[in-house]
């Protein structure tokens, strides 16, 4: 228990130490919503009640957009650390105000949602049927509390940041996904579908007060007050505006994909959202725990123009990102049918389930780099201030990628040849909804032109860009990747025969002996090749352990 506290207590200066502890706890994060997801899976089964469930997420996950970048860390860290170094009374008045504003507002946008709620779900689910819209939206209702709490538990992760409290801002979302499992195990069976929003609630107030404690102990927890000094709001929402724009697009996108899944066989919202998952969980633990850790120090470098620092702590992450995405990708492409059959393969859902969803999965995966390395751009943008050269780059890959959807959509029904092939390249010949791959397809191919258009314009607006390091990190995991991809692969063929394909044991055993066989290959060959990733890796675990 006291070490727990001194955790809860302990400010972590470095970003490797800090991307550990987050990458720690994300992963445990994860893990709880893989058993979400599993429980979901095998209670509700990939067809109308799941596909309901997830569409009810759509409009209130695009409030806490629109409200909640407004109390981001992104947006609000630098005028926090700006209104500190005045005086922390003038700290203090600047979280009160920016409470009160937010409060008010997301309230008045949640009542207006849940009155308008009928005629935005007949709108934006254009193939539910009565049934599935009245069920969506008496669901989506009971959900429009959430983007309220985790604004507020949004706000609250400004101040455990701002003093690098990472480990509360880190187990934060573990109690999130824990509430939405309580949801899914005693609320579900109680109250039907709107337990299952039931258990949202409760994850989102878990979120919050889980924070409450430090939020305390420095003496910010926010309170409402009457007089507002609107220079301040006017500025922070002009500057939280184009990150507001930029979030709500891949929001907007996503929520567009899920209106054309509504249209295509029933289950096929849901197995979209379950691959979505699926390749979150690297995206999160990689991705997020770098850009995460590296935010608060490259706001401090660029505040002090040091702005050589604030580049190398842009390319150190992106290094870092690099190395572990590829060899993750090639994991979970070559492993994809193990991965889904054991996280989700039970009850309500069957085999055809499993390979619609594998093969959505290896088309999202290869794209975890790309969206990995984006949120770190982004947030070097919003450290630096410059928060509208991002939305632009967004806005435009956006409507790309909703465009590429359509059309892929539109020549995969059109062309005969065009879905023998990708239904022969992923195993799903004869399976039907396959169309589904094509959602999957879009978004990835989106999210490399996002990046590619961000990156130009990076080393356009920082001079001090330079590819040091980048060339050998990408040739490194390159390399290593297909080495592995090939190992585990084999690996896979060779225990075939022994294994037992109807036991989830046996699928277990046969995923996890490929994938560490081709694990501990991997790492035998990045230590005899001296690789500096590996080795910064090693020293901050160690460190971790004797700490």
């Amino acid at each position: 228990m006291e070490r727990i506290m001194k955790l809860f207590n302990r400010e972590f200066s470095q970003i490797s130490e800090a991307a550990l502890v987050l990458g720690f706890f994300t992963f445990m994060s994860q893990i709880l919503g893989i058993f979400r997801d599993r429980l979901l899976a095998g209670n509700i089964g990939a067809g109308s009640t799941l596909d309901i469930y997830y569409a009810a997420f759509r409009v209130p996950d695009l409030i806490f957009t629109f409200g909640a970048a407004f109390v981001s860390v992104s947006i609000l860290m630098p005028f926090l650390k700006t209104q500190m170094q005045k005086s922390y009374r003038d700290g203090k008045k600047f979280i009160y105000e920016i409470f009160t504003t937010f409060f008010l507002a997301i309230f008045i946008i949640a009542v207006m949602c849940w009155i308008w709620m009928p005629t935005l779900a007949q709108h934006l689910f254009p193939g539910f049927n009565n049934n599935e819209l009245a069920q969506t939206i008496m669901l989506s209702r009971v959900m429009l509390l959430s983007p309220i709490l985790l604004g507020i538990s949004n706000l609250f992760a400004t101040i455990t940041q701002a003093f690098k409290q990472f480990f509360v801002y880190a187990i934060a979302p573990v109690f999130y996904n824990l509430g939405i499992i309580i949801g899914i195990v005693w609320l579900y069976p109680v109250f039907g579908t709107v337990g299952l929003g039931y258990g949202v609630i409760l994850g989102a107030l878990l979120h919050m007060f889980i924070q409450v404690p430090v939020v305390v102990r420095h003496g910010l927890f926010p309170r409402f007050v009457r007089h507002i000094n609107w220079r301040h709001i006017r500025t922070v929402v002009l500057h939280s505006l184009p990150r507001t724009i930029t979030l709500s697009m891949s929001k907007i996108v996503f929520l567009i994909f899920v209106s054309i899944a509504s249209t295509l066989v029933s289950g096929t919202i849901s197995v979209f959202n379950l691959s979505y998952n699926l390749q979150s969980v690297p995206l999160a633990i990689i991705g997020v725990s770098y850009s995460v850790a590296a935010f608060p120090t490259l706001v401090d470098y660029f505040n002090k123009k040091n702005f050589e620092e604030f580049v190398a702590h842009v390319i150190g992450p992106m290094r870092q990102i690099i190395f572990w995405s590829l060899p993750v990708i090639a994991l979970f492409v070559v492993l994809r049918a193990q991965i889904v059959r054991v996280i989700l393969g039970t009850g309500n859902f069957d085999w055809a389930d499993t390979r619609l969803t594998a093969a959505s999965l290896a088309l999202f995966i290869v794209s975890v780099v790309a969206q990995s390395i984006i949120l770190l751009l982004i947030r070097a943008y919003y450290a630096s201030g410059k928060t509208w050269k991002p939305l632009w780059i967004t806005l435009v890959s956006s409507v790309l990628t909703i465009i590429f959807a359509y059309v892929f959509i539109t020549l995969y029904n059109a062309f005969p040849a065009l879905q023998f092939f990708f239904e022969s390249l992923l195993r799903i010949q004869n399976v039907a909804g396959s169309s589904v791959i094509m959602l999957s397809l879009a978004y990835s191919i989106g999210m490399f032109l996002n990046l590619i258009l961000l990156l130009v314009s990076f080393k356009k607006d920082f001079k001090y860009v330079t590819a040091f390091g980048l060339a050998r990190t990408i040739r490194h995991s390159c390399i290593v990747s297909l080495l592995m991809g090939v190992v585990a692969y084999s690996m896979l063929q060779f225990i075939s025969p022994y294994i037992d394909q109807s036991s989830t044991i046996s699928v277990l055993f046969h995923g996890f002996t490929s994938g560490l066989v081709a694990l501990v290959v991997g790492f035998f060959f990045l230590w005899f090749v001296r690789n500096e990733e590996m080795r910064v890796f090693v020293r901050a675990v160690r460190k971790k352990l004797h700490a």
